[in-house]
C-alpha cells in the first residue's frame, strides 16, 4: 500500500460489549446495541483512519461488527487486541497496513519498577496491558505504534468503605495518581528503547486521562532539553521526544478546540496522539509530518448546562484524528 498521506486516530469506545452481556453490572440491550454499533461506525467514517487506537473493548467481535459496518473499511481491516486482566476492556488497533509483528504488554519493564526511600511501589504490570505493533508504511519505513489505557482519575477506594467521604476520596484519588505515574514511566522506558539511535518513528495512541500538560503525560514523552546544554546533547534527547499532536497544530493555527471530554463543566484532552521527531517538520531529517489534526467532539455534553445525557450508545470521550503528509 503505496501513498502520500495516512491518517491515524483514536478511539475510546466507551465500554463496547456484545448485547445482554454483562459488564460492570451492566448490560446493553439489542437495540442499544445496534444504536452503539452504527454510532462508531459514524464516526469510523469522520476518522477515516489507516491506524486507529480503541480503547475500551469488552468484545473484539463488536469492534469487528463495527468496522464491517463502516465503509471506510470495505476492502478490509486487520484488527489486534490486547490482552486482558480479570474482567476489564482492552485496547485494540484496526489497520490497513501491513503488520510486521505485534504484542501485548502486561509487565513494566525491570529498569522501570518504581522505588521511594529504599522501599519498592508495588505496582509492576499495567491495569489494562499496552498494545505494540510495527507496521509496513512504505517499503523503507516502519512505524512502531503503541495503544495506551492509562488509569483514570477514578479514586481508588477499597470495597466496604463510603465513596462519598472526602477524605476516603483524596487518598483514592492519590492512589490512581500514584499507579497512572507508574504505568507513564514503564511507557516512557519501552519508547526510550524504541527510539534511541535508529530512524524507526513511533506514535502513541491512547486515552492518557491526563491532559498533555499533566505530569503523568511528560513524563510518557519526556522532557524539551535545556536551552543553554550543548547541541550534541540536545540531539541525544530530541532523538528520545515525543511530541503531541495538539501542540504541533497550535503552532499552525490560531484557533485551538481540543477537547475530548467534559466533565463538571471543565473541558479536558484526555485522548492523544504523540508521535517522534520523524513525524516532526522541524526535524531536517524528518520522513512525514502532521499536517492537520481533528477532534470530534460535538457528541459531548456540558452537563453544567444542560439536563441532556449523553446517550449509551455513544462515547463519553471525543475521537482524535491527524493526517500525516510523508515525503516524496
Amino acid at each position: 500500500m503505496e501513498t502520500n498521506r495516512f491518517r491515524i486516530g483514536t478511539f475510546n469506545l466507551y465500554n463496547l460489549a456484545l448485547p445482554e452481556k454483562r459488564f460492570y453490572n451492566r448490560q446493553y440491550s439489542k437495540q442499544v446495541y445496534h444504536q452503539k454499533i452504527r454510532w462508531i461506525a459514524d464516526q469510523l467514517g469522520e476518522i477515516r483512519g489507516d491506524i486507529v487506537g480503541f480503547q475500551e473493548i469488552f468484545d473484539p467481535a463488536a469492534l469487528q461488527e463495527a468496522l464491517s459496518t463502516s465503509g471506510v473499511y470495505k476492502n478490509g481491516v486487520e484488527l489486534l487486541v490486547g490482552d486482558r486482566v480479570g474482567q476489564g476492556p482492552v485496547v485494540g488497533l484496526a489497520t490497513h497496513f501491513e503488520v510486521m509483528g505485534y504484542e501485548s504488554i502486561t509487565e513494566f519493564p525491570e529498569k522501570a519498577k518504581l522505588e521511594i526511600d529504599g522501599m519498592a511501589v508495588p505496582i509492576t504490570t499495567f491495569s489494562r496491558p499496552v498494545l505494540q505493533a510495527r507496521l509496513q508504511i512504505r517499503p523503507a519505513l516502519t512505524v512502531v505504534v503503541f495503544v495506551v489505557h492509562l488509569k483514570s482519575k477514578n479514586p481508588m477506594i477499597p470495597d466496604g468503605v463510603d465513596r462519598h467521604d472526602p477524605l476516603e476520596r483524596a487518598i483514592g484519588k492519590a492512589r490512581s495518581l500514584i499507579r497512572r505515574a507508574a504505568e507513564a514511566t514503564a511507557i516512557r522506558c519501552m519508547l526510550i528503547d524504541y527510539l534511541r539511535g535508529n530512524n524507526d518513528a513511533v506514535i502513541i495512541l491512547g486515552d492518557i486521562n491526563d491532559t498533555g500538560q499533566a505530569v503523568t503525560s511528560e513524563l510518557m514523552a519526556g522532557s524539551p532539553p535545556w536551552r543553554n546544554i550543548p547541541f550534541e546533547k540536545k540531539l541525544r534527547t530530541w532523538d528520545i521526544l515525543l511530541y503531541n499532536v495538539k501542540d504541533i497544530q497550535a503552532r499552525q493555527s490560531y484557533r485551538d478546540v481540543y477537547y475530548t471530554h467534559i466533565h463538571n463543566g471543565h473541558y479536558e484532552s484526555l485522548d492523544h496522539i504523540l508521535v517522534s521527531q520523524e513525524f516532526v517538520r522541524l526535524n531536517p531529517n524528518h520522513v512525514g509530518y502532521v499536517e492537520y489534526v481533528q477532534t470530534f467532539n460535538d457528541h459531548l455534553i456540558d452537563d453544567t448546562l444542560s439536563d441532556d445525557d449523553i446517550p449509551n450508545w455513544q462515547s463519553d470521550h471525543g475521537q482524535v484524528a491527524a493526517t500525516i503528509r510523508l515525503r516524496s
